[in-house]
């Protein structure tokens, strides 16, 4: 079990409030890489455990406690993408066919054995499904057809970084509980305590999700992707779309459409507000560049990075996705 993040604590308290009177289905709902998953672990072997602590923590002694860590809990389930998987137990992509990142009707119907059983240990059986709007069409009916016909002491959690592209009506049968991003302080005092340089940038690249901030400063994840773009679109009227699309074309198109999306943000704001959130440090430069650019036009193009992100995993030709998306960007600048 890990520890709860120093921006947890009220949402624990929150959610032992709910202890007594617990619903069937409970939807934490939050920003990515602020450790939803982490909190609803930690509630789910709370539940499991036989003598939690006076702060409803897990006591890690008893034999429940021991199952969870071992991943062998007989009253627990973690329903997710099989790339989650593969890529939490560190295994190597095997040849062939990627790793699915939906989570299937089959892995669904898999739980409708479980819902009906009894609990192993007499008490809750929980399932957590993470994240909840990686279920197909099909996984989201059957996921359904279980929360209107609940089971007694079967608890679901639906972690989710975006509820909006769940069902209504799975909605409906949730009690919807808020995670809240830690503030700019909080979040980059646990970056600086895990040792990570230049924590108040790492933060803010990431949009101020210190796990995933944590993730990429330890494995430099996008790190030099980032650097190349920005120190073209810091120049756009010099910048050449199409040999900057050729350097790029290796990396994750998801990695440039967010960096080019907080970019945008960042000049959108400046325009509006003179104020910017994502890149602090070229303040300057961002309020200068705002003066060549017109509102509407910078929001044209954010809609444009919308629709581009929703297509980032599986482009058909990822060079000529990019240079679409960057001649765009260039030519919202006059010469």
């Amino acid at each position: 079990m890990k520890t709860l993040y120093p921006w947890q604590d009220e949402s624990w308290q929150a959610m032992q409030g709910l202890r007594s009177r617990l619903p069937h289905a409970l939807l934490l709902k939050g920003a990515q890489g602020i450790g939803k998953l982490d909190l609803a672990l930690n509630f789910a072997q709370s539940l499991l455990c036989e003598k939690p602590n006076a702060n409803g923590l897990s006591c890690q002694e008893c034999s429940s406690c021991h199952w969870f860590e071992q991943d062998s809990h007989p009253d627990f389930r973690l329903v997710q993408p099989d790339a989650l998987s593969v890529a939490e137990e560190g295994e190597e992509k095997p040849a062939g066919k990627k790793p699915s990142r939906e989570i299937s009707v089959d892995q669904i119907r898999d739980l409708s054995n479980f819902a009906n059983l009894s609990a192993h240990c007499g008490g809750f059986r929980v399932v957590v499904i993470h994240p909840a709007e990686a279920m197909n069409n099909n996984a989201a009916n059957s996921l359904l057809k279980t929360l209107e016909e609940p089971t007694e002491n079967l608890l679901f959690l639906l972690v989710s970084h975006k509820p909006q592209q769940l069902l209504p009506t799975i909605l409906s049968r949730c009690l919807s509980f808020s995670i809240p991003t830690p503030t700019r302080e909080t979040g980059t005092a646990w970056l600086s305590q895990q040792g990570v340089k230049n924590p108040e940038h790492a933060l803010a690249q990431t949009g101020f999700a210190p796990l995933q901030a944590l993730a990429w400063a330890e494995s430099g994840e996008g790190a030099e992707e980032r650097s190349i773009l920005l120190a073209a679109i810091r120049q756009p009227t010099k910048m050449d779309a199409l040999a900057l699309a050729d350097s790029l074309q290796r990396s994750p198109p998801g990695y440039v459409i967010h960096c080019l999306q907080q970019w945008c943000h960042d000049l959108t704001s400046a325009k509006l507000t003179g104020a910017v959130r994502y890149f602090p440090e070229q303040t300057e430069e961002i309020i200068k560049l705002t003066g060549g650019v017109t509102t509407v036009a910078l929001m044209r193009f954010q809609k444009e990075l919308l629709e581009a992100r929703r297509a980032a995993f599986h482009p058909l030709n990822p060079k000529l996705f990019l240079e679409s998306l960057l001649l765009s960007y260039r030519h919202l600048f006059p010469t």
